[in-house]
């Protein structure tokens, strides 16, 4: 994606199911768990590099001992600094006790971040400062171990307002209306109301207050907590959580919005926002990960007991489909193929385009993480030259000529690597000042590949803003003097907010609205405007399951295509030679290529949950009374 989108966070949750002993005799170090935790959070590095933490828990330690540890950093390099950090602690106290380099027992007692239960996280925050205490794990202590809870997700609520509501009504005083505050106390709240229950029932049964601790951890029921936290949860999420005593889970989503993927033997159960994390991280194979369905936690007991359990009634799947185009690595397999569909399915567009004239025409990606689907893209156009070819051998098989069959068969699908991002400029440009000028030298062009008759035809993986499409893509485009440029998005138009997790909040951001927009102003149709502004100022404050997303009759008067040919107006730059075209790819064709993921919200304003609606109309209103404000 050429526009910088902050958008998935990424979890990693692992449970060591051996003693440490094990694992050092085995793999030579007490410290398995903490280089797998490296290992999986430096592997979802992509989905987080705005803050890392990491959580640990020891098992059975006696009172007085220490047994959470948690760490979080907001450096440049988070996940770096975390686990430089973590070293350094372990190291120095090795260093000091170079005796106890063989002694787990010592270890396990002595040095922080050790232990059976540990959580990471990798966040890209979607809005507000990047300080320290937005960085998940959050930790929330008592001193009875099993009400300690430690949680971190990708996730994002869209009636925060409700929830905090919620909590006030039970007596609560939350220090910040968010949503990871609000849902930490709502699950720690009916913590507190079943370890009451329990103790209750232990002290029925003639037990004292230090005999029933650990039978309220055996008996602690995971599922009734979270049942009765998530009532009323509107939103995407897969979200982790840890209790003092050992006992763990991860709750989706019941529309499976947000990803999880979970692996278990007889010496690890872990759980990661991609599969591929845990099939390299762990070296097994792909059809020994699961996907945790939605609506249900797989719930990790302290005794060693995993299942997975349904919480909430899943409703239909609506996967986010960004997570196939753009988010998640593309080393998955099924991640890979989908890719490369997207790339095929295209193509037919793009010959449209080019006058099906592949002879005078060069094919390229932007940026790095649009390979794939140019790969796809490449071979259906190769196909596609194949067939001209055997078409034109047949037509003309009774006069064709050696030298001439020679001539054919030697034309090729002309495919450079025209776009070179410099990476040292990346972090330096998220500075507003001198921004536009900082923008435009991003990319280097390779010289010398494009003749003046020549398309250039490049496909990146979608196009939100378009601003950097603007600003340097296609002004470095065009100084290698193609006659056309044709900028393809593996991806439909964004044409909505989202609300769960992916910073596209404001509707004047997406340039498929303004588009529309503009495309209203010149067909004298600013009513519909004024009218969606009145539907959506007379839905406010109705309950969401009635809130109907108006926004949809901005676009329903244009075509896609029509709607394509404003965006390309409004991003080509003056003073540029070439001609300009945009093709998007169509939600007929995503959902082909991507059949298991069908979330496309943000294409289609089909939002998941009811609180999208009322996120898209609030959206709506803040353009029109222009507000610089966030709907959620």
């Amino acid at each position: 994606m050429s526009d910088a989108v902050k958008h998935e966070c990424g979890i990693a949750l692992l449970r060591l199911k051996k003693p440490l002993d094990y694992y050092k005799q085995k793999y030579g170090s007490a410290f398995y768990g903490i280089q797998k935790m490296y290992l999986l959070m430096e592997k979802q590095h992509n989905r987080g590099q705005d803050g890392a933490g990491f959580a640990s828990i020891k098992f059975d330690v006696d009172p007085g001992e220490r047994y959470i540890s948690r760490i979080r950093s907001n450096d440049a390099q988070p996940i770096q600094d975390v686990f430089a950090q973590i070293n350094q602690r372990i190291n120095s106290e090795l260093e000091a006790h170079p005796d106890k380099a063989d002694d787990v027992a010592w270890q396990k007692a002595t040095l922080p971040y050790i232990g059976e239960l540990f959580l990471g996280h990798v966040r890209y925050g979607t809005f507000g400062k990047n300080s320290i205490e937005s960085v998940h794990p959050f930790l929330r202590q008592n001193n009875w171990m099993h009400r300690n809870l430690i949680v971190a997700g990708n996730f994002n609520m869209t009636n925060v307002t409700e929830l905090f509501a919620s909590l006030v009504e039970l007596g609560q005083h939350p220090k910040e209306m968010a949503d990871t505050v609000t849902v930490m106390e709502k699950i720690g709240h009916f913590l507190d109301d079943e370890v009451t229950d329990l103790y209750q029932e232990c002290k029925n049964e003639g037990l004292s207050k230090r005999e029933a601790s650990p039978v309220i951890a055996e008996r602690l029921n995971i599922n009734r907590i979270l049942k009765r936290a998530s009532r009323g949860w509107d939103g995407g999420y897969a979200m982790a959580g840890l209790f003092g005593h050992g006992d763990a889970f991860v709750l989706r989503d019941p529309a499976g919005i947000r990803p999880a993927f979970f692996y278990e033997d007889e010496e690890v159960v872990v759980v990661a926002s991609e599969r591929p994390v845990i099939q390299t991280v762990f070296n097994v194979a792909f059809d020994s990960i699961q996907e945790l369905q939605p609506g249900h936690a797989l719930i990790i007991k302290k005794n060693g007991t995993v299942t997975e359990e349904e919480i909430i009634v899943p409703v239909q799947k609506r996967a986010c489909s960004f997570e196939r185009i753009y988010f998640s690595r593309g080393s998955d397999a099924e991640i890979y193929q989908e890719r490369k569909a997207l790339g095929k399915l295209i193509l037919p567009d793009v010959l449209e385009s080019i006058g099906q004239d592949t002879d005078n025409t060069v094919f390229s990606y932007i940026p790095n993480t649009a390979e794939t689907s140019f790969f796809g893209m490449a071979e259906a156009a190769n196909d596609f030259l194949n067939q001209r070819k055997n078409q034109y051998i047949l037509d003309n098989r009774k006069t064709l000529t050696k030298e001439k069959l020679e001539e054919i068969l030697a034309v090729k699908i002309r495919t450079e690597k025209i776009a070179i991002k410099d990476a040292k400029l990346r972090t330096f440009i998220t500075e507003d000042s001198s921004r536009d000028d900082l923008v435009a030298h991003v990319y280097d062009v390779t010289y010398g590949v494009i003749q003046p008759t020549d398309n250039l035809v490049i496909i990146d993986d979608s196009i939100v803003r378009g601003t950097t499409l603007k600003n340097s893509i296609l002004r470095m485009m065009d100084r290698l003097r193609p006659k056309k440029i044709v900028v393809v998005s593996s991806a439909p138009q964004i044409r909505y907010p989202d609300c769960y997790g992916i910073d596209m909040a404001k509707l004047e951001g997406l340039v498929a609205f303004r588009a529309a927009v503009e495309l209203l102003k010149d067909n004298n149709q600013l009513d519909i405007i004024e009218e969606v502004y009145r539907k959506c100022k007379e839905q406010e404050g109705k309950p969401d399951v009635e809130i109907v997303n108006h926004v949809k009759a901005i676009y329903s008067s244009f075509s896609d295509k029509e709607i394509s040919k404003k965006i390309a107006e409004l991003l080509k730059p003056e003073g540029i030679q070439a001609e300009v075209d945009i093709i998007f790819q169509t939600v007929d064709n995503l959902h082909l290529a991507c059949p298991k993921h069908i979330g496309d919200w943000y294409f289609t304003g089909d939002y998941p949950t009811p609180g999208g609606n009322r996120v898209v109309n609030k959206a709506f209103m803040n353009f029109y009374e222009g507000k610089d404000a966030r709907a959620y």
